[in-house]
Order: structure tokens, then C-alpha cells, then sequence
């Protein structure tokens, strides 16, 4: 303590290397906290984390701080409590786990309260902005490389991890190995360190915001999401992406991840109220918007193309998305097809099929999808049918359908892929010409006044 300059504060500076260490090389460091308590708790290293918040760019009400300590205090702290138990023993005095506070809650007691007053904006746990400060103490690093030799079977390795030595693999290391090895194995107290812990990473990130709507798509030459096959893109651009890229830029986010009730061929038409859709928005940096704003955004959308529309554009939660998927199985699809017949047909020949209701198909997995979709025989109902005459090679079709049913195959057979179809129902060589959804009968999201 007397070290410490005259106000009581030690000093803190971000060095070469990007990262915040004490100024005041002659501070006697902390055997237990590294340092951490002595050095991080001051003003100027909550201001130089803040301006740092603040130079990110993001937009937020509320946070979430997330500390990260290096692996090895969890070790020294462990030490410091079995000498202090040890101590207190020796009074016929006992000390639990549960009765002291660990350093990680002791430290977010410190800085949470500063942190929100530099930011003006509340500490919250549910926060969807995180700041992550880590820190790190490569001088004590090995404190830990013992206890992988007496509980090897907590430190197995992951991908997604450089280190096997992660705060979770020594805390369960520490609950299991027993007080004795501990103390052969580490010293209580801990020997003292020569540096301070420094700050290697502070990063902002905010969490994804969901945005639903239901688009309608008036192209025939336009797929759902990019057609690249073999690596090769086949067409200019997609339903996926005239939405999303409007998205993207407002939003200011990093990436999307696009998802819809069902989808349409590249050549069909979706009309009718339109097909539901979400985005989500991976690390968006603005979120907050008025109603009349996602309105001018929809709006900026429908300028933009001729080729979709999209209507009911709003935010939603992760959850509410569960809506859309849990639709698509159970809701029914109404299409209609323009269909050709090699025979000459009447009204008359065509008219059986009005009559119809609850028709049970059996579909085994087209030929054109065989590349993506696993190999299997599904069941699907076709609700009912109505016939149109158009002359004496075509007709259309309308047809209202359990959700999921090929209906290109229900016409043409697949090669008998598909029993019964229009081919041998009508006993004719039948193919489909043209073909539109004109609805998809899930109610999300809600319909808005537009």
C-alpha cells in the first residue's frame, strides 16, 4: 500500500501491444487477484474500456459485462481459501466454500456501479449488448499444468478451444482434487508475482435481432436463396438477397441468416397474401426503430424490385419464429397450374376431378431433389381440387394440399415416382406448364395495417 501514489490509485496504461497494464512497475502485485483488484478498479481503466464501448459504434439501452479471468486465479484463490481454513480451523472456526465471495463477484460488485455511471445505462444480465474484457497473466500461466496430471480426464481437448487449461476444466479440476494433493502439489499462499495482470481483449457484440414479414414473388426466373451449383452461380440474385440486403445495411449488422415457411421453384410464382419469412441479424449495430421507419423500410424494399413484395414487415423474438416452422407440416397450400395433356380432352374428361376430397398420395423423393433431400416415401393429402377448361390440350388446376406435397410430381407421375398422379388418374401423358402458390396458410407473423 504505500507503494500506491498519493490518491490511493495506481496507474494504468494501454501499452505496445494493445494492452492495459500498470503504469507502477513498483506495486508490490497481489499473490491471490494478480493485481486485478489493485489496478482495475480505478476511473481512468473504467474510462479507457468505456471510450472504447462507445468508439464501437453500437446502439443500446442496457448492457451485459462479461469478465473473463485468466484460469490460473481460480488456482490461487483456491489456495488462499484453504490457507485461510486452515487458519481458522486452528480458532475451532470453519470456513465454506459458500462463505467467501469469489473474486469474479467481488470485482463486478467494484465496476458494475462505475461502469454504468460512465455509461449512463443500466447493468443488465439479460442485456442483448456484451462487453467481454479479458485478461491475462502469461508469467503464472503453468500454475495450473498440475492439476492436469492428477485429473486428466477434465481437461480434454475441443476445437473450438486453443487451451485445454479453460476456467471450467480447472473448476472442476479444483472440486475433485483432494485438499491434501492440493497443498503437496501448489503452494498456500501463492508465491508473488512479478507483473500485473494486462487487458488483451475488449469486445463489444451485440446479440441477433429477428425481423418477419411475407413476401410475394413475381418472377419465374428468380430461386429462393443463391443458385450456385459446383461452385458456379446460375442466376443474378434472389428472393433471399433483395430482402436481405436492404436488411443488412440498415441494421449495420455483420451477417443474416434467412428462413421461410416452405419455399417456391425458381419458376414459380407466389401470389395470393404471400409466403412468411425471418431474418435474423448477426451482430447488429443499430436496433432501435420506429414503426413508421420498418415501414419506410418495406417501402424501400418494394421500390427496389419488380420481381417480390413484401408485406408485414416487423420485429420479433427468437421465439415467435417457432410459429412459422411449426406451421409447416400441419397448414394446407392452395396452387394453381396451368396443365398440358398429350390427348385432346372436353370439360367432361377433366370434371371427375372436382369431385375428389382427402386424396392420399404417395410421394417417394422427386429426382430433382434426390441430390439434397434424403431418399424416402411421404405421405401427403391433396385437400381438393377445381378445374378450369382452358382448350383441348389445357387446363387449370387449383388445388389446396397438405403443406410439404410436390405438386409438379402429382401431375406428371415422376416416373411413377408419385401414385396416384393426374397422368394415370386421367389416364393421359400430362405435364405442368405453369405453376403458382396463391397461398400459404400459416398466420405469422400478424397481419399489419400497411
Amino acid at each position: 500500500m504505500d507503494n500506491l501514489s498519493q490518491n490511493g490509485e495506481g496507474k494504468t496504461s494501454i501499452i505496445e501491444d494493445g494492452s492495459i497494464a500498470s503504469k507502477n512497475s513498483n506495486l508490490n502485485v497481489c499473490n491471490v487477484c494478480l493485481g486485478i483488484l489493485q489496478n482495475f478498479c480505478e476511473k481512468e481503466f473504467i474510462k479507457k474500456v468505456c471510450q472504447k464501448v462507445e468508439a464501437s459504434g453500437f446502439e443500446f439501452t442496457n448492457l451485459v459485462l462479461s469478465i473473463s479471468f485468466p484460469p490460473q486465479l481460480s488456482v490461487r484463490e483456491h489456495a488462499a481459501w484453504l490457507l485461510v481454513k486452515q487458519e481458522m480451523g486452528k480458532q475451532s472456526l470453519s470456513l465454506g466454500r459458500n462463505d467467501i465471495v469469489q473474486l469474479k463477484e467481488a470485482y463486478k460488485w467494484i465496476i458494475h456501479p462505475l461502469f454504468s455511471e460512465e455509461l449512463g445505462v443500466p447493468i443488465d444480465g439479460k442485456s442483448l449488448f456484451e462487453v467481454s474484457v479479458v485478461f491475462a497473466h502469461p508469467e503464472t500461466v503453468e500454475d495450473c499444468h498440475f492439476l492436469r496430471v492428477i485429473c486428466p480426464d477434465c481437461f480434454k481437448p475441443a476445437k473450438n478451444k486453443k487451451s485445454v487449461f479453460t476456467r471450467m476444466a480447472v473448476m472442476k479440476a479444483l472440486n475433485k482434487i483432494k485438499e491434501e494433493d492440493f497443498c503437496k502439489q501448489f503452494p498456500c499462499p501463492p508465491n508473488s508475482p512479478k507483473a500485473v495482470c494486462s487487458v488483451v481483449e475488449i469486445e463489444c457484440a451485440h446479440g441477433a435481432v429477428f425481423v418477419a414479414g411475407r413476401y410475394n414473388k413475381y418472377s419465374r426466373n428468380l430461386p429462393q436463396t443463391p443458385w450456385i451449383i459446383d461452385g458456379e452461380r446460375k442466376l443474378d440474385s434472389s428472393v433471399e438477397e433483395l430482402i436481405s440486403d436492404h436488411l443488412l445495411t440498415v441494421f449495420k449488422a455483420e451477417s443474416f441468416n434467412f428462413s421461410s415457411s416452405g419455399r417456391e421453384d425458381v419458376d414459380v410464382r407466389t401470389l395470393g397474401n404471400g409466403r412468411p419469412f425471418a431474418i435474423e441479424l448477426v451482430n447488429p449495430h443499430r436496433v432501435h426503430f420506429t414503426s413508421q421507419e420498418i415501414k419506410e423500410l418495406q417501402q424501400k424494399i418494394n421500390n427496389s424490385s419488380n420481381k417480390i413484395q413484401v408485406r408485414d414487415l416487423q420485429l420479433v423474438t427468437r421465439e415467435a419464429i417457432g410459429h412459422m416452422k411449426e406451421g409447416e407440416e400441419e397448414k394446407t397450400k392452395t396452387y394453381s397450374a396451368l396443365i398440358w395433356t398429350n390427348k385432346a380432352i372436353q370439360r367432361k374428361d377433366i370434371e371427375f376431378l372436382d369431385d375428389i376430397k382427402d386424396l392420399k398420395i404417395d410421394q417417394k423423393t422427386p429426382l430433382r431433389v434426390l441430390h439434397r433431400r434424403p431418399l424416402a416415401v411421404r405421405t401427403r393429402i391433396i385437400h381438393s381440387m377445381e378445374t378450369h377448361y382452358v382448350d383441348e390440350h389445357h387446363f387449370r388446376l387449383y388445388l389446396k394440399t397438405q403443406a410439404g406435397t410436390y405438386i409438379k410430381e402429382f401431375v406428371h407421375g415422376d416416373f411413377g415416382r408419385t401414385k396416384p398422379n393426374i397422368c394415370s388418374l386421367m389416364d393421359v401423358t400430362a405435364d405442368i406448364l405453369e405453376l403458382d402458390v396463391e397461398s400459404v396458410d400459416v398466420d405469422w407473423p400478424p397481419a399489419l395495417d400497411d
